[in-house]
């Protein structure tokens, strides 16, 4: 890894700048400002290597001191206009980067490196400093409409769908439509939205709609933005929506998907859910196999 992503190399991520310093761009872009103090803390080097570089990077205009309102004894250091432009530029090279590689990967696999680089950084973590990482806050599962829900869905399918499918504007066109269209339909209790947040940023939705064909309900919007991967939002989400077709005894819960997609396939089999069709076809600009699949209801029909 240290290899293939240019940590051997003087310069980092097609910058001018080695590695600590393109590190402190991105720290600083994700926190927006940091004290000197907070910046030797976090990137775990000396506060003289750190002081100098700091220097070297608002000499090149990357980055500038502001007043610390919390304390007027030091400064905070944020990126300037150019820093902000440098960060855009580091953040789309490891796009790239990164994203070509795990093309190579199935949805499973990429989960799984997901995971297994999140528990390796928190062992490094604990091994360095001698204390646990702080845990971070689960995502919260939400019902119901709410301001922004149809573009954040229709942002993270395109978004999603282009990568692993090569789906395109067709596609995205279409799941805007039918977003908007179900959404105008919750006033309907046998339909319903759920979506994860972090904080007030959806990361997460899933729904039902309730009105399908003889009594049956389908599974739709079932969507995780990357940075929800990992956490167990997208089993919390489907169990959400499980939990209310059994309370409303729809006959079935049929979804409809395609081939490939192996981790959500995974989490659709654990709740009930079985393969009931499959057929090959044209869609959105490419070739699938689309799969049908099916959950029974309650024995006992609806409450």
């Amino acid at each position: 890894m240290v290899r293939e992503l240019g940590f051997m190399q003087a310069t980092l991520a097609a910058t001018e700048y080695p590695p600590s310093s393109v590190h402190t761009i991105v720290e600083l872009g994700n926190r927006d400002s940091l004290t000197a103090v907070e910046l030797v803390a976090l990137l775990g080097l000396e506060k003289s290597s750190v002081s100098r570089m700091v220097r070297k990077l608002i000499e090149a205009g990357e980055i500038e001191e502001v007043p610390n309102e919390q304390d007027a004894r030091s400064k905070k250091l944020q990126l300037t206009a150019q820093g902000r432009q440098t960060l855009r530029a580091v953040d789309a090279f490891a796009t790239r980067r990164v994203g070509a590689a795990m093309a190579h990967l199935t949805e499973a696999q990429q989960q799984t490196v997901s995971e297994g680089l999140g528990h390796y950084a928190g062992a490094l973590h604990t091994e360095r400093l001698g204390t646990e990482p702080t845990p971070l806050a689960p995502l919260e599962i939400a019902r119901g409409y709410r301001p922004g829900i149809i573009g954040r869905m229709v942002e993270m399918h395109a978004l999603y769908y282009a990568r692993h499918a090569n789906f395109g504007q067709p596609f995205e066109s279409l799941v805007a439509s039918d977003m908007a269209e179900l959404m105008g339909r919750l006033h309907n209790p046998r339909n319903e939205v759920w979506v994860a947040l972090d904080g007030e940023r959806i990361v997460g939705s899933i729904a039902i709609d309730g009105e399908g064909e003889g009594g049956d309900a389908v599974l739709r919007c079932f969507i995780l933005d990357d940075s929800a991967r990992g956490k167990g939002a997208g089993k919390r989400l489907l169990a959400q929506a499980i939990k209310f077709c059994d309370e409303w005894g729809f006959r079935a819960t049929r979804l409809w998907t395609f081939k490939g997609l192996d981790a959500a396939r995974k989490l659709y089999e654990d709740v009930g859910f079985t393969l009931e069709q499959e057929q090959e076809g044209e869609h959105w600009g490419g070739r699938i196999i689309g799969q049908w699949f099916v959950r029974p209801g309650p024995v006992n029909g609806s409450p």
